[in-house]
């Protein structure tokens, strides 16, 4: 059941006076823009008005996941806070001395809600910025950058191993819930590790030798997991029959570790198929490239960046305005090219607004002449993107005008954008799995940040002129 706000106030907030019962500046024109009904709106799909256990308030769980944004927090060390501070309690709207809904409570919760209800609640806010006028759209700037997924470094030596590890993990909790109690299985865990060791030490050498030491250890973890394997189809064979037979009285949790063993199976499967590939002197597909067992939809993305020449997760493109505010975001799976992004995201930003922007400006990668012609075609009046390749003299000369030059300056800003989501927001590494998991949390840490751009553009606004 759809509960949108709050029982009324404490007793507790009749006693204390006013200056405890402040919020900071920020947090004030945040709680304001917040009020709006139309943040409720996207909730409404996922709960029945009327029957059902009631869900926590939207406007304290949009306000939990503001909070969560801003200023980095985990969604244990997230409820810590707000109960221990009375400002925080205030802006959540939760009465003082109420409970503050469990750290479970807003993962499971974030992750039923899914991606489109974080766009649409993106959509609601830049909605409400073109109500009020300030959402500036006459220049525009696009970036691409990767939003690494949560995973370790992989290789293909290692992914082998630690899927060693998880078959085992599995297939004994299969056992304990009392599934294939008699399936007999090996244990290859301290095999796998004792050739993970081997290996390091043999990575330290740089010559031929130990090339070839490096191959022959990664074939002999493939064959392990191979093993394994077998043992992990006995036990899903022998575990589905249990189910069978217990028909309707089947735990839920067993269901579910079958449907993780099986997985897990699949992707270890995929897994030595790239290690025999490296094997024979070829390197893997990096488009289909398996390079987590929890996180299939990461790919390793090659952007040319020193230091990280090779990255893993997802690639995503940002566009803002000069004021800051992210006009439009996407997060894609692997690494597609630059410029076929640009033009859809120019049309999502002109029916928001409902006006073409004057002048749009990105980087060299979106340098093709075919993007150029369909952003004029859209109504764009100038487009300031470098072209890929030596330019001829009229390209050189107009890439040498002063209004190009001004806008390409103004572009590289675009990076600081990012740097700040990165750092400030959460855009530096995703800490949920899969494509949709990766495009909720990048679309949160959006919202967190558009919600502090717009509210002090709209305090600026109401300020009377000196």
């Amino acid at each position: 059941m759809l509960r949108t706000t709050n029982p009324q106030p404490s007793l507790w907030e009749a006693i204390l006076p006013d200056a405890c019962l402040g919020l900071p500046a920020e947090l004030a024109r945040v709680d304001a823009l917040l009020d709006d009904p139309r943040f409720w709106e996207p909730f409404r799909a996922h709960f029945d008005p009327i029957i059902g256990r009631p869900s926590i308030p939207i406007e304290t769980y949009l306000r939990l996941m503001f909070l969560k944004f801003r200023y980095r927090l985990g969604y244990e060390l997230l409820c810590r806070e707000v109960a221990d501070s009375i400002s925080w309690q205030r802006f959540c709207r939760i009465p003082l001395g109420g409970q503050v809904p469990h750290p479970t409570t807003l993962v499971k919760l974030t992750r039923r809600l899914g991606e489109p209800t974080v766009r649409a609640l993106n959509e609601a806010l830049l909605t409400t910025a073109v109500e009020h006028k300030v959402l500036r759209t006459h220049r525009v700037r696009a970036d691409t950058t990767v939003v690494a997924a949560n995973v370790g470094y992989p290789t293909d030596a290692g992914l082998p191993g630690r899927a060693i590890g998880r078959l085992a993990a599995t297939i004994g909790r299969i056992q304990a819930a009392g599934a294939a109690t008699r399936t007999r299985v090996r244990d290859r865990r301290r095999s796998a590790r004792r050739r993970a060791h081997q290996l390091a030490k043999t990575l330290r050498g740089r010559s031929e030798q130990a090339k070839q030491l490096v191959l022959r250890t990664t074939g002999e973890l493939a064959e392990l997991a191979v093993l394994a394997i077998g043992d992990a189809i006995r036990v899903a064979r022998n575990a589905h029959r249990h189910l069978g037979r217990a028909d309707e009285q089947a735990s839920g949790k067993l269901v579910r570790l079958v449907e993780e063993l099986e997985t897990t199976i699949t992707r270890t499967t995929t897994l030595i198929g790239q290690a025999r590939i490296r094997m024979a002197g070829q390197t893997p597909d990096g488009a289909t490239r398996l390079i987590s067992l929890h996180d299939p939809d990461a790919r390793p993305i090659v952007k040319g960046r020193l230091g990280k020449p090779v990255e893993f997760g997802y690639k995503a493109q940002v566009t803002d305005n000069p004021d800051g505010v992210v006009l439009d975001y996407q997060v894609e799976l692997g690494n597609p090219p630059d410029a076929p992004l640009l033009v859809p995201a120019v049309q999502r930003i002109s029916q928001r607004a409902g006006r073409i922007p004057k002048a749009v400006t990105a980087d060299r990668q979106y340098g093709e002449a075919a993007i150029e012609a369909e952003l004029a075609t859209l109504g764009v009046e100038r487009v300031a993107i470098p072209r890929k390749g030596q330019p001829g003299r009229a390209r050189h000369a107009y890439e040498h005008t002063r209004g190009f030059r001004r806008l390409v300056k103004w572009r590289t800003g675009s990076e600081g954008r990012i740097s700040h989501l990165k750092h400030r927001y959460g855009w530096d590494r995703t800490l949920m799995d899969g494509i949709d998991g990766a495009r909720t949390w990048c679309g949160h840490g959006v919202l967190a940040h558009n919600l502090v751009k717009i509210s002090g553009l709209l305090e600026a606004k109401q300020q009377p002129a000196t």
